[in-house]
């Protein structure tokens, strides 16, 4: 299997080198040069099996097939629980990784994936919250790596804030005076910089890269094996996990309409309904790791689907008024939430028959707005627990090239 970009002017690469890479040459995202058919799904429906299932055809010829195994079995260490709530619908929980959140198990996989090289390597990352303590968490410590995060300044919860400062050692955490889509206008102009990547081997973590879009499949596979023919509901921003899911659709697993749960911000919504692609700045909303005004996976998704409003797909807001509303609906009943999932959950309203909605992050790194709102403490897991009991540092800067450009060659 090889690797081409988006763009198409760029040489196509084997899986580990496209990784490497991060971006393409030409500024393209990476993408399998055709889809494999796969065989049929195998008895056993753990995480870990599935993955092996699934990714095998994308690592066959390359230097990471013979370490699939071990790769799945790290990185699909914990389960995406599928819980009835009633109505059609189901919960799909990503949540139950070491930093809350659906990213644990692609950035795993990612940092198990470019682990054990010879060279030092840099993996610069923004974050609108999740992403970065994924990332932080699966490359801490690992020898000769060092991470840089970005986030916005004043654009995420106070307790992501905090969980991205605290892991010290090899981990950089910048927090940037501007906005989440700043940070990743800064992190892909660093790729770009052809004399800054001559000095500084610079790997990408973010959903561009393959070792965290691919293994963002295993789980949609997984639910879709076992609810067949149910609508996916997937709160999406920077369309990562959205492209993941139609990945697994185009795979042939038996998933039925897939829908974009978006916030306030209205790209995606606006490209359906107009069939024409605008980015814009982002607006803040309490479902901030989803504020993204320009979607950087919408290259993949118009890659396999030019014309995405005729592939059973459909992009909705739901705005903050909507998502105070869906927390207090579900929270009554018992169902407590993160303010993603219930733009997740308030879309699936629109919508009839089995339903599955992604369960991004635990409610508990969001106590800010969902505690307000149901009058109560929300429980955190012992892996969030921890995490905020250590002391946290972040650097704040300008949303300035040139500053991270210092940073990343000091």
């Amino acid at each position: 299997m090889r690797y081409v970009s988006t763009r198409g002017r760029s040489p196509s690469l084997p899986l580990s080198d496209a990784l490497a890479a991060s971006l393409a040459p030409d500024g393209g995202l990476y993408v399998p040069e055709e889809l494999p058919v796969l065989p049929p799904p195998p008895a056993d429906r753990s995480l870990p099996a599935v993955a092996r299932w699934l990714l095998a055809p994308f690592v066959a010829g390359d230097v990471l097939e013979g370490r699939l195994g071990a790769l799945c079995d790290h990185a699909f260490a914990f389960d995406a629980p599928l819980v009835p709530l009633g109505e059609g619908i189901a919960l799909l929980e990503l949540f139950h990784g070491p930093t809350a959140a659906f990213k644990d198990y692609g950035a795993r996989f990612l940092a198990a994936a470019l682990s054990g090289g010879e060279r030092e390597q840099t993996v610069l990352v923004a974050t609108s919250g999740d992403t970065g303590g994924a990332v932080a968490a699966a490359f801490h410590g690992l020898p000769g790596t060092r991470v840089v995060v970005l986030y916005p300044h004043d654009g995420v919860s106070e307790r992501q804030a905090h969980q991205l400062g605290s892991f010290g050692g090899n981990v950089t955490t910048l927090a940037v005076d501007g906005t989440f889509d700043d940070c990743q206008a800064m992190v892909k102009r660093a790729f770009a910089d052809a004399e800054l990547r001559r000095r500084v081997r610079l790997v990408s973590a973010n959903s561009i890269s393959l070792g965290r879009w691919l293994p963002q499949a295993v789980y949609a596979a997984r639910a879709a094996l076992e609810r067949p023919g149910a609508t996916f509901v997937v709160p999406t921003g920077n369309l990562g996990d959205a492209c993941a899911a139609l990945l697994a659709r185009d795979l042939g697993l038996p998933i039925g309409r897939i829908v974009l749960a978006c916030n306030a911000n209205r790209p995606l919504v606006d490209l359906f309904a107009d069939h024409a692609y605008t980015p814009r700045p982002s607006v803040r909303t309490l479902a901030n790791a989803m504020d993204v005004g320009a979607p950087s996976n919408l290259e993949r998704l118009l890659h396999f689907h030019p014309a995405p409003w005729d592939a059973d797909l459909e992009a909705v807001s739901v705005g903050d008024d909507e998502i105070r509303a869906t927390l207090a609906t579900w929270g009554a009943r018992g169902v407590v939430v993160c303010p993603h999932t219930a733009v997740g959950l308030r879309a699936a309203d629109r919508h009839a028959g089995p339903r599955i909605v992604y369960a991004t992050a635990h409610p508990g790194k969001f106590d800010d707005v969902v505690e307000p709102i149901l009058g109560r403490a929300v429980p955190l897991p012992v892996s969030l627990r921890q995490m905020l009991e250590r002391p946290s540092h972040a650097n704040r800067i300008a949303a300035d090239d040139a500053h991270l450009r210092a940073i990343l060659l000091g």
